[in-house]
């Protein structure tokens, strides 16, 4: 006699939910908590369990993802074809659920190997950086970085992560007093300063709309051993500035060089949290583990930034509750307003996200994929929320405003001063950040088998009974690692030069 099939495994992840979701692909005609498929509902997909009539709400989490339009009957597939985002009214109960968090004592609280920069802050990595102003000069940028890796001299400079160009797509054509510059003038300053840079050279065209003195006077910035600026035109052309550049960055090599690692507080250590080709798994597995870790690095005294506005919309609700108080709080949702308007103007609907591969993977709409994203934050009180690449100077969880494009997003965290970056994927995102190294956690068992070049930690086997609480554990502890100078996945592919993004909001004239 035969074995009869095992039967497919679901999750009920709130008593309110009128769904469940698919561990396991429901084929038609099975049952599951005694409602029969009367489809084939892939894994990560939604199956409703009671009737959900034209125009109710649908539910998971015990939240709104969307709303019927059409009948949906029990046993049905649940996703684009019957049920639609709508906007609605929020309680944001401001503050409601602030608490004081309790931070270990100094005595107790994990370490890791860092450099510890003169500014006081603490560094993962010991990276010299060229980075540009301005479009025009990205050839150069990257011919000099490429002069100095190629050389063979940074093997006399073991400590040093390497030489890394950071080039963009703007500054010029755009307004000189508004947005777009201001935004620009923070990355590009929040990269020269971020504790993974040991030093910063700055190179320009020199006649761009975003002009390198400005950004120096705004900052009361002075030239330095480890920070320099030259113009294209002014050094006299490509070649002059190629061999410039690359007799500046081998100056700065053995002061950087001088940089050892020592033992420090993971308190100083800044987290971006960000997530990447998410799935139906991602609000399940990935994301509530990388929140718990979070949690960890807050308890021990450091910081963890949630970011990307538009994947947190429809759950922005859950963050104002834990604001500190309501100055926090009504900022976020300011934020939230800042986004409607921004899409409204461009004739676009905040529900332009997810993507279709977010959809593949069973989200449906933006409400939901925001939910599972929001995870990420953990449960602690939200301290503050600050706008694209502004220097986050709170201890604690905290907000960022960008977008949800993950390198124009990290970019943000990273000028921010991020140090380490956690990144969840469910699809399989190919991504990697410098000079913050970045860590890809796998929502499902499937994309980490398939994927395992990529992916630093399998967080699919929490549906096959890893309690989410050692999940979280072996993040924290991997983080740890990785700041002491473990390379990640993204680093040893050798991920990182192409994607800084900085954010470009305003009209390209």
């Amino acid at each position: 006699m035969q074995d009869s099939p095992k039967p497919p495994r679901s999750l009920r992840l709130n008593a309110k939910d009128n769904l469940v979701v698919a561990v396991d692909t429901i084929e038609a005609g099975r049952a599951v908590e005694n409602v029969v498929a009367s489809a084939r509902i892939p894994r990560g997909h939604k199956m409703a369990t009671v009737k959900i009539a034209k125009s109710e709400p649908v539910l998971k989490f015990g939240q709104i993802i969307g709303f019927a339009t059409d009948d949906i009957l029990p046993g049905a597939h649940i996703h684009t074809h019957n049920c639609g985002f709508a906007a609605f009214e929020r309680d944001y109960a401001f503050a409601q659920d602030a608490r004081q968090e309790i931070i270990l004592p100094v005595s107790q609280q994990a370490t890791f190997e860092g450099f510890r920069r003169q500014s006081g802050k603490v560094g993962t990595r010991n990276y010299l950086g060229v980075v540009t102003s301005v479009n025009c000069s990205a050839t150069v940028a990257r011919f000099i970085a490429e002069a100095v890796n190629k050389s063979g001299v940074l093997a006399d400079y073991p400590t040093i992560d390497g030489v890394i160009p950071l080039v963009h797509s703007t500054g010029c054509g755009i307004d000189s007093d508004g947005e777009t510059f201001e935004v620009l003038k923070r990355t590009t300053w929040g990269y020269a300063c971020n504790p993974n840079m040991a030093g910063v050279l700055v190179v320009g065209l020199g006649c761009e709309g975003f002009q390198i003195s400005r950004m120096k006077q705004a900052y009361g910035v002075q030239e330095s051993d480890v920070f320099r600026t030259m113009t294209i035109q002014e050094t006299g052309g490509t070649k002059k500035t190629i061999a410039a550049g690359v007799e500046a960055i081998r100056n700065m090599l053995p002061i950087a060089a001088k940089a050892k690692r020592e033992t420090i507080s993971a308190s100083e250590l800044v987290l971006a949290l960000q997530c990447g080709g998410s799935d139906g798994y991602s609000g399940i597995t990935a994301n509530v583990a990388l929140g718990l870790a979070a949690d960890m690095l807050v308890k021990h005294g450091g910081t963890a930034v949630l970011a990307e506005t538009p994947e947190i919309y429809g759950a922005e609700h859950l963050l104002t509750r834990r604001a500190k108080n309501r100055q926090v709080g009504e900022k976020l949702v300011s934020v939230i307003k800042w986004w409607e308007d921004y899409t409204a103007r461009a004739k676009m609907s905040m529900d332009n996200n997810p993507s279709p591969g977010n959809k593949a993977g069973g989200l449906t709409t933006i409400l939901e994929k925001s939910l599972g994203a929001a995870a990420k934050g953990g449960s602690t009180t939200l301290n503050a929320v600050y706008n694209y690449a502004e220097p986050i100077t709170e201890k604690g969880f905290v907000y960022m405003d960008t977008p949800g494009y993950d390198p124009v997003a990290a970019t943000g965290q990273v000028a921010g001063g991020c140090n380490i970056l956690a990144f969840t994927t469910g699809r399989g995102s190919a991504y990697g950040c410098k000079p913050t190294p970045s860590f890809k956690l796998a929502t499902n068992s499937d994309i980490y088998r398939r994927m395992i070049d990529d992916m630093d930690i399998n967080c699919g086997d929490v549906v096959d009974g890893v309690p989410l609480e050692t999940k979280g554990q072996e993040i924290f502890d991997f983080m740890l690692r990785a700041a002491s100078g473990e390379k990640t996945k993204s680093e040893q592919l050798g991920y990182g030069d192409a994607e800084y993004v900085p954010w470009q909001i305003g009209a390209t004239m």
